[in-house]
């Protein structure tokens, strides 16, 4: 998995050379928050690779996840300071394309950052982790660790939001998909008729929703055996909530992220596995990607078989399952961020 992370930078390496300095070019970051860690180091690489490019970088973020109307806002004062490019991690994947559409009728190019819109074409170009394959690897992980009491397993899904933003339908859907659940709609969760599913509830993307979460769903079904969290703040939550009724150690509990705390958790043995993602290479691959577009026009094109640029995914975990690739925690915290 780390090939192919090592690879697809490679890849862009090879479309585009770094371009020159950009004097008087400005970029605008737009992500959904500025305390998650994942957004704190996605700025971090923008910013030192609007530095090294000498691209003036402004960077907005809403006052919590799920926060719309500051990130149109937003995308219309990068309009009107006449911004060259916009990164943006939507909170309504949906809600948000008209502003971008405007946003692109005035000439800025805009890339979707880890979460696709909805629709994904509504972008210029989506710089994102698979978060299907993500998701696919942890539900892959887990049935494997369960072996054959996969078939009778109490499973929680712990997801983002009601508004179902991409990135969370993509992850729910591909750890169902790997668990060897059927789908219903790919294209939202909460819909599957399969019994071993508890239910779903949303976590906000944080630790106070992961065990306010956990406990709901606690209340319809005590003995869930297993957890599927939308990331690894929400995952900690969750651990607090079984280890209050005492069952912090006969849970799985799986997450995506790849944080430097989520990984730690994972060799803790809080997370029995995670899926890690690359939110600095993200930023930094955007950034380039503005320069580039300002100098000559060029749009950044997806990897090959995808409708978005692939910036690589590993699964992390110290207790490897057969036939599902993984590195364990000491690579994964060289790897890690935040």
């Amino acid at each position: 998995m780390i090939r192919k992370l090592l690879g697809t930078a490679s890849v862009l390496a090879a479309m585009a050379a770094t371009p020159a300095m950009a004097e008087d070019v400005t970029a605008c970051l737009i992500t959904k928050t500025d305390t998650n860690p994942f957004f704190v180091k996605m700025k971090e690489g923008a910013t030192a690779k609007a530095n090294e490019l000498g691209i003036d970088l402004k960077s907005f973020a809403g006052k919590v996840d799920g926060d719309h109307e500051t990130q149109v806002a937003a995308i219309e004062t990068c309009i009107a300071d006449g911004a060259k490019g916009i990164l943006l991690t939507a909170s309504d994947t949906s809600s948000i394309v008209p502003a971008v559409q405007q946003a692109r009728d005035n000439g800025l190019l805009v890339i979707a950052l880890d979460t696709p819109l909805n629709p994904i074409d509504s972008a210029d170009a989506t710089f994102a982790t698979d978060n299907f394959l993500a998701g696919e690897l942890i539900g892959q992980w887990a049935a494997a660790t369960l072996g054959g009491d996969a078939d009778n397993a109490k499973i929680a899904m712990l997801d983002l939001a009601v508004s179902q933003p991409t990135v969370g339908v993509l992850r729910d859907q591909g750890f169902l998909q790997g668990f060897g659940i059927d789908l219903e709609d790919p294209n939202k969760w909460g819909d599957e008729t399969d019994p071993r599913i508890v239910g779903n509830d949303v976590t906000a993307g944080n630790e106070e929703g992961g065990r306010r979460a956990m406990e709901n769903l606690l209340a319809s079904d005590p003995m869930i055996n297993v957890v599927y969290t939308i990331n690894e703040p929400a995952a900690a939550g969750a651990y607090e909530a079984l280890k209050a009724i005492g069952r912090e150690n006969d849970v799985l509990i799986v997450s995506v992220d790849g944080g430097c705390p989520g990984v730690q958790n994972v060799k803790d043995g809080v997370i029995g596995a995670t899926s890690q993602q690359y939110p600095l290479l993200m930023a930094s691959l955007g950034i380039e990607a503005i320069a580039q577009y300002a100098q000559d026009g060029t749009k950044p094109q997806p990897t090959e078989g995808k409708d978005f640029f692939d910036t690589g995914v590993a699964l992390v975990t110290d207790k490897p399952a057969e036939g599902v690739p993984s590195i364990d925690t000491a690579e994964g915290m060289n790897l890690c961020w935040g």
